[in-house]
């Protein structure tokens, strides 16, 4: 009876939507057939086909599915090391023996933390939109043209993109970090430095095996967010530059999309509404990060030798 609610809540809200996309998968549901003016119909597989399969080159849904699958990966493992391996390395500064000031610097990257991601991001946009100040910069390097915008050139939006969430994300992995630091027994590195380790050793061989091991499951939970970090993505770039795919059905995906900013283009935005084929690209989606999860978390340190570190 206690569990009951909890359950209950879980069927609801978690369970049956996952079945409901999973149905709707098979089906051609989308703007023409919404089921009040043309009823739609089961397609079977037609729609993983048209996405993984469909011919035309670079012009095909399947050159687009590739591509933002690529860079989907690539993101999510930028945006998951730089933000752990840089916060690690503030945590080792700040609590480094001898630093001033320590609860300054702790305050001035949490006060990051203190306004809202949306608010952060959205200023960050008008930033590096045309009229912009750091477009006004950009072009005075040449890095962009004298009529362009900064997300009109592919590869300095994504740089951007990763260089923006790690100002968002580095001061929780810090905050992480300069707890897990504090656990670490002195004795390991007075010990260390009697056997003549340098500060480079005792890092490498006491201090990353320790963390890495510890937020094995951390890293993996980061990892599989940032795939479906959408907040980034769609509020600083809303995915420019476009593929042009929108006369296509599969809405007006870009260049700096990942799955889940294009899943959410391709059933809510533009006149064709493609909700079955959003459907089947979430069950990929679904399917890709739960064999990762499943691989990833067996072979991870913190499941394996568990008692090491005890």
């Amino acid at each position: 009876p206690i569990l009951a609610l909890p359950l209950t809540g879980i069927m609801l809200f978690t369970v049956f939507p996952i079945l409901f996309m999973i149905l709707v998968a098979f089906t051609n549901y989308d703007g023409a057939h919404d089921g009040y003016s043309n009823l739609f119909t089961w397609v079977g597989m037609d729609n993983w086909n048209s996405m993984l399969f469909s011919s035309g080159g670079s012009d095909s849904v399947s050159y687009a599915f590739g591509e933002i699958l690529t860079w989907t990966l690539i993101w999510a493992f930028f945006a998951t090391f730089t933000n752990y391996f840089l916060g690690m390395v503030v945590a080792l500064l700040i609590n480094k023996k001898g630093i001033k000031l320590k609860k300054l610097w702790r305050t001035v990257l949490i006060l990051t933390i203190a306004v809202p991601q949306f608010v952060s991001l959205l200023l960050i946009n008008q930033m590096l939109s045309g009229s912009g100040l750091l477009t006004n910069i950009f072009r005075e390097f040449g890095w962009i043209g004298a009529g362009g915008e900064t997300f009109d050139n592919v590869l300095l939006a994504r740089i951007i993109i990763i260089i923006v969430n790690m100002w968002v994300g580095v001061p929780y992995t810090m905050l992480i970090c300069s707890g897990l630091l504090m656990n670490i027994p002195e004795d390991l590195y007075e010990s260390a430095k009697i056997d003549g380790a340098s500060a480079f050793k005792m890092f490498t061989s006491i201090t990353l095996p320790y963390m890495l091991f510890i937020t094995g499951p951390y890293l993996l939970s980061q990892f599989i967010g940032n795939i479906n970090n959408f907040n980034i993505i769609y509020l600083l770039s809303q995915g420019k530059p476009s593929m042009s795919l929108s006369s296509m059905g599969y809405g007006d995906v870009g260049e700096t999309d990942i799955l889940i900013t294009w899943i959410y283009k391709m059933s809510m935005e533009g006149q064709t509404k493609n909700y079955a084929v959003a459907c089947a690209l979430g069950v990929l989606v679904f399917i890709i990060i739960a064999i990762f999860s499943l691989i990833s978390y067996g072979r991870s340190n913190a499941v394996k030798n568990e008692g090491d570190f005890q």
